[in-house]
């Protein structure tokens, strides 16, 4: 893997700015930036084709719209699972509110809200557990979608697995720098923003616009990873590029 080559793509576009820039200003507008996860797996799609400028333009927003659009029902169905188990607990706590109405069932109230209130915590633990699995998953479904296109694809979780066990050393390490390249623009960007944020009016624009520029930057270093990997796991395979 060229692991510089993910970090220096975007500026080696002549066109980087007005494909960023737009992207960055999709990313705020409710409905329409699910056309960014479809921006993210074209991507994807073009470094596995081995595509010279990777970054897409913006003349099919209609398809990357629909794209992200699967990929956003995809990822609600992962997360339904957990979503219906923090109900419970929440639930058990709600229940134990309109019982603490009744003075002579304040004992049992508070008994009920404590254990809604443990039962709570503990699936907390679990959802970061299921959290942190799904980071290493996502992925290699965004890869599969990349190649198939089709909805179905997102959920063929024996490939990949499979996958990511056959390759996990290249698959970790792009993994890891996904993670820490967060972690490091973000902590750049925390830091620039409070800093603007001194100026009145305009430091808050100017904050805005580097927080989205930042986590612009963030996802698409994570696109060119991700599709260097699916290059060496699959090689170039003509998949239709995204240009």
């Amino acid at each position: 893997m060229n692991i510089e080559k993910s970090f220096t793509f975007p500026f080696e576009d002549k066109q980087w700015t007005s494909k960023l820039g737009l992207g960055a200003v999709i990313t705020i507008v409710p409905i329409l930036n699910f056309a960014w996860s479809g921006y993210m797996v074209d991507i994807i799609r073009n470094v596995m084709n081995d595509i010279a400028e990777p970054l897409p333009t913006w003349d099919e927003l209609g398809r990357n719209f629909m794209e992200g659009l699967i990929l956003f029902a995809a990822s609600l169905i992962y997360a339904l699972p957990m979503l219906l188990l923090l109900c419970l607990p929440l639930t058990i706590m709600g229940f134990s509110g309109v019982l603490a109405g009744d003075s002579s069932m304040e004992e049992i109230a508070q008994s009920i809200a404590a254990a809604g209130g443990a039962l709570f915590f503990c699936l907390l633990c679990v959802f970061f557990l299921y959290s942190l699995a799904l980071s290493v998953i996502y992925p290699a479904v965004l890869i599969m979608f990349a190649r198939e296109r089709t909805f179905a694809s997102c959920f063929k979780l024996g490939e990949a697995f499979n996958m990511i066990s056959r390759n996990a050393g290249p698959f970790f390490i792009a993994w890891g720098l996904s993670l820490a390249t967060s972690l490091g623009v973000g902590l750049v960007m925390g830091t620039v923003t409070a800093i603007l944020n001194f100026i009145p009016c305009l430091g808050q624009i100017l904050g805005l616009a580097v927080s989205l520029m930042g986590a612009v930057y963030i996802a698409v270093v994570s696109a060119h990873l991700f599709g260097q990997f699916g290059r060496e796991v699959f090689g170039q395979r003509q998949l239709t590029p995204s240009i």
